[in-house]
């Protein structure tokens, strides 16, 4: 069963004005919950719960990326110094 959504505005507290509106917008991609693809008007408020899954998603992806970075840094930069110290400096969490 696919809901439907409502045309009511809280905003207006009237059914939604649709292009008239300056909060209707044209959002193209690809929605994170199921991949497919979007090109789409709605309302500006209606899409802040998909793009707020959006960039939670980019932002694990952004950590992931981090943490690689900090990790190879780690092991050139203990590469570097254990021969000299004999130890490890640096350890990786």
């Amino acid at each position: 069963m696919k809901l439907e959504q409502g045309v009511y505005c809280p905003l207006l507290k009237k059914d939604c004005i649709k292009n008239k509106c300056a909060w209707f917008t044209q959002v193209r991609g690809y929605n994170p919950n199921t991949g497919q693809e979007v090109d789409e008007w709605s309302c500006a408020v209606a899409w802040l719960p998909t793009l707020m899954i959006e960039n939670s998603q980019q932002q694990r992806h952004t950590c992931a990326s981090v943490d690689a970075l900090r990790n190879e840094t780690t092991k050139a930069l203990n590469s570097k110094i254990n021969p000299l110290i004999g130890e490890s400096v640096i350890e990786i969490n």
